[in-house]
């Protein structure tokens, strides 16, 4: 018998190729870019046409809560569309101040004249109005009702009456001008009447502060709306979100539903209250075109049209979906399973 050699083989363990090792093994599958982002989008169509069915499966609960949003929403719209109803009844108003040169009596008509047509070419004045004395007179006599009284004065105590339109309402050009109309040998007095201009767009500041601050105020009423609305929904559905979370799911694909529940809110509500100011401004067309033709204008009152829609339907899914945001990243967080 022969003795064993250290030289002597051993058999080998087979080797096979790397190819071979892995289709043996487990297979592992990797997710393109493009899988990702077709399984993204259509789990996004898939939430919004859930949270419209949900929306719409619960009509009167739903129909409340976009009431209240519209109703909140349209209170400022309504004051700034009457705002601009308001710049375009007044715009056809003289919106420039106007200047009156009182003359001396003693002025001769020639030389007024003369003065009135050296005004007129003056380029900071764009029109010049000259009233005589006997025209003055006769208009005060049929405004005051004392025609009799002053009938028996003998002489005309008022003087001619020069009105001046200026080209720039700017207080310093104003200003400027009034005193060089007070520095002529002809003039009386001058009086500057931009009382009235200053008070207007006074008023008119004020009614956009105004609406301003109530948008402001009843947009953060929306957006606690919203919160308050969502929040409910996910107490309702707190044993589905510990399923979905023990599963592996995120907290993006969690509130992903919620987030599009408080953009139809606001959508429907902005919807909501366009149309209350739609009908508001129906309403009221009829007597308003009814007093307007009273004074022999054709003024008509404007309703919002596509830029309010747009914007109302528009702005109130923002708040919706920003109202849905801070509610499911407070209250989706303390949901965990333990």
């Amino acid at each position: 018998m022969k003795p064993h050699t250290r030289n002597a083989r051993r058999p080998q363990p087979e080797t096979r190729p790397a190819e071979s090792r892995r289709a043996a093994g487990a297979v592992t599958a990797r997710t393109g870019v493009g899988d990702r982002w077709h399984s993204w989008l259509g789990h996004h169509r898939e939430m919004a046409a859930e949270s419209l069915r949900r929306f719409f499966a619960t009509p009167l609960a739903s129909a409340m809560t976009a009431l209240v949003i519209a109703i909140a929403l349209a209170l400022p719209t309504a004051l700034q569309l009457g705002l601009v109803n308001f710049q375009r009844a007044v715009a056809g108003w003289d919106g420039q101040p106007q200047i009156s040169v009182f003359l001396h009596k003693d002025a001769r008509e020639a030389a007024v004249q003369s003065y009135a047509d050296q005004l007129r070419a003056d380029p900071a004045i764009a029109e010049v109005t000259y009233i005589s004395p006997e025209a003055a007179l006769a208009e005060f006599q049929q405004a005051s009702g004392l025609g009799d009284a002053l009938a028996g004065l003998g002489a005309n105590p008022l003087p001619a009456v020069l009105l001046l339109r200026p080209r720039d309402a700017a207080a310093e050009q104003l200003e400027s001008l009034a005193q060089n109309l007070r520095d002529s040998a002809l003039t009386d007095a001058v009086v500057l009447d931009m009382a009235w201009v200053q008070r207007l767009a006074q008023l008119t500041e004020l009614g956009r502060r105004l609406s301003a601050g109530l948008a402001l105020l009843l947009a953060l009423g929306v957006i606690l709306v919203v919160v308050n609305t969502i929040r409910l929904h996910i107490e309702s559905r707190r044993e589905e979100i510990l399923v979905v979370k023990l599963v592996g799911g995120t907290d993006a694909f969690v509130r992903r539903p919620f987030l599009y529940s408080g953009l139809c809110y606001g959508f429907f509500g902005g919807l909501l209250a366009w149309l209350l100011v739609a009908a508001g401004v129906a309403l009221l067309s009829g007597p308003v075109a009814g007093l307007s033709s009273s004074y022999g204008s054709g003024y008509a009152l404007q309703g919002p049209g596509l830029r309010y829609l747009l914007g109302l339907t528009g702005g109130a899914a923002l708040l919706g979906l920003l109202g849905a945001w801070l509610a499911v990243a407070r209250h989706i967080k303390a949901i965990e399973p333990h």
